[in-house]
């Protein structure tokens, strides 16, 4: 009997023993267990990941949005399809290889939605990146480049203690700017940063030498 991940299995369920015992100890607790999050687990305890190909079937180009030229690569089809959303959370926990992470960092805006996602399965701690104006406390800022003029992004000044392990997550590598910007916020708090992953990358835009020496993991990589 497969798991799906981060379910509560009541005791006497028919799943392995180790399974059962680490499940039941979790309902005991009242909480989640990181350790399960991403595999699946069978009655062998053999963990199956998901592929990435029917993530990348459901991804909708749209043409000419949002402005002519441009296409568009929408991702509110994996959002909307329950079993696709919880292998793309999957995936993206699968990309920290195991390590254990006190925050996960995600990017204004459509990075809050896996962000958020994948700190519940990891157990960890969530903490936004967010436009100019939008975080109510002190912050760091840092600008990047646009095509036209520039953006700026903030990170609160306590939101990460200096030697916290992060994984840095955003829907979308494109250009590299604004993820380029929330690394060099993230270093300036001293977090240790243990990998950046994207959902998405248009690798045809060149956005990792944006990124210095990290980690970079991208599920889905376009290249046209």
């Amino acid at each position: 009997m497969a798991i799906p991940c981060g379910a509560f299995v009541l005791p006497g369920a028919p799943v392995s023993r180790p399974a059962e015992r680490s499940l039941n100890a979790a309902v005991t607790a009242r909480r989640y267990i990181p350790a399960l999050a991403c595999p699946l687990l069978e009655s062998n305890d053999s963990p199956i990941m998901p592929s990435a190909d029917t993530l990348r079937a459901a991804i909708r180009d749209v043409v000419d949005f949002p402005k002519p030229g441009i296409v568009f690569k929408d991702i509110t089809p994996v959002l909307s399809d329950g079993a696709l959303f919880r292998d793309a959370i999957t995936l993206i926990c699968d990309s920290a290889g195991g390590q254990k992470i006190d925050k996960v960092v995600g990017i204004d805006a459509r990075g809050f939605i896996f962000a958020a996602a994948v700190a519940d399965r990891l157990g960890a701690g969530f903490v936004p990146v967010r436009k100019k104006g939008k975080l109510p406390w002190k912050t760091r800022q840092k600008a990047y480049s646009l095509e036209y003029g520039e953006s700026v992004v903030e990170l609160h000044e306590d939101a990460v203690a200096p030697g916290e392990s992060v994984l840095l997550v955003d829907d979308l590598l494109a250009t590299g700017g604004t993820a380029g910007a929330a690394l060099e916020l993230l270093d300036q708090l001293g977090a240790k940063v243990v990998g950046v992953t994207f959902l998405i990358e248009l690798a045809f835009l060149g956005g990792r030498k944006m990124l210095g020496d990290h980690k970079v993991v991208s599920i889905l990589i376009f290249n046209d």
